[in-house]
């Protein structure tokens, strides 16, 4: 018998949650979704450390020599955004969304600059703007920006989805793509009513999600609903026939290494037929749909919260290695320009004839005691990498 996995790419477009690199190649999913925490996640492996670095070290010099480490680190979090991305694309056939900052998502314009920045980056990158979704969070000011964005021809996935009122807003914006939080929603059903669990066919974030996509497709609507943020392999498989699914590499492994049948549960042709009436959306409503929906209001403030202080997490990894690296690169230079100083005669070693200190130093530095100062050997004691 097929697999999960198997059966529900037949159904639903899979995405992999993920910034690993490793785990896509793996997994093969259509497109791949990031945001900062799974950037900070994947950016301290030490598998992409030298993308890191590189992109740090690239990042300095757009900034410039003189530029303060937060405004490298805010020049080295796009590019190292879009540099995953690129990569990313490298293995899968469809798209890869990249996060405009969360701390922005009150600020339209201030969205809608960071945003073509990003697609900039990108197509600087060789990397063109069909392939990339923006990911903005879905309060007011931010589907106002993905609005315009899209009229731009920069296509967006708008995250942090908890109600009705905003994946209506996101569809009278024209909006490509949203990403309902099935898991979040669960949470705080779980806290707010001290129930352990639900079946997963009464999970609060399944029935969200399903009247979402009920809702689109009742209306002709074209935005893609994309499920995310699960926490069991039931509301995976409660939403088979979504648009599209974005799962972590531990229940993609899961879907792949078991079998049963999967049954289509969201039917496009039997959402048509549903008995929804449509909502008038506009500034007003959404405001007042938001504030009586005290679960999406609390969620989605909670939501913007959390992927700050990603974002502050990945500045601070960031700061903290750049550092690392210009010391290491000072100590390099230092170690350069002492090796040339004393290599009299340019034949890349120091020897004794040619050094003007004292012997207790000379045989400090020469490590192997051959009578010669390599600078493998410079570099070494004055605590460099390599010298520059």
């Amino acid at each position: 018998m097929a697999s999960l996995y198997e059966q529900l790419e037949k159904m639903t477009i899979v995405v992999a949650d993920t910034g690993d690199i490793n785990s896509i190649q793996q997994f093969t999913p259509r497109d791949a979704t990031t945001n900062p925490s799974l950037i900070t996640a994947a950016a301290q492996m030490d598998e992409y450390q030298e993308i890191v670095d590189e992109t740090l070290r690239a990042a300095r010099t757009a900034a410039g020599a003189s530029a303060a480490t937060k405004d490298v680190v805010a020049v080295a979090i796009d590019q190292l955004s879009v540099e995953f991305g690129r990569r990313i694309l490298e293995i899968v056939p469809g798209r890869v969304s990249t996060e405009v900052d969360a701390r922005l998502s009150y600020d339209t314009e201030a969205t809608v600059a960071k945003a073509r920045q990003l697609i900039a980056a990108y197509d600087k990158a060789g990397v063109g703007k069909e392939r990339v979704l923006i990911k903005i969070a879905a309060t007011w000011e931010g589907i106002r920006a993905a609005d315009q964005l899209e009229d731009e021809g920069i296509h967006c996935n708008l995250t942090l989805m908890f109600g009705l009122h905003q994946a209506v807003a996101c569809a009278e914006a024209g909006v490509t793509l949203i990403s309902p939080f099935v898991g979040r929603i669960l949470d705080w059903y779980k806290k707010s009513t001290g129930r352990d669990s639900y079946p997963s066919h009464e999970d609060p974030g399944v029935l969200s999600v399903s009247e979402i996509y009920t809702y689109y497709k009742k209306f002709g609507y074209k935005t893609e609903v994309m499920g995310a943020s699960f926490r069991n392999l039931g509301e995976i498989c409660e939403l088979a026939g979504c648009d599209l699914l974005t799962i972590a590499p531990k229940f993609l492994a899961d879907l792949k290494s078991q079998s049963g049948d999967l049954p289509r549960k969201l039917d496009a042709d039997k959402a048509k037929a549903a008995n929804v009436e449509r909502i008038e959306m506009n500034e007003a409503a959404f405001r007042a749909m938001h504030e009586a929906d005290k679960m999406a209001n609390e969620k989605l403030d909670e939501g913007i919260a959390g992927f700050s202080k990603a974002i502050v997490a990945l500045e601070e990894l960031l700061s903290q290695r750049l550092a690392q690296l210009e010391g290491a690169e000072r100590r390099g230079r230092i170690a350069g320009d002492f090796f040339r100083a004393f290599d009299l005669d340019g034949d890349g070693v120091i020897t004794r004839e040619e050094w003007c200190g004292t012997d207790a130093v000379f045989d400090a530095m020469d490590r192997d005691g051959d009578g010669r100062i390599t600078p493998e050997e410079v570099a070494a004691s004055l605590g460099a990498a390599h010298i520059l």
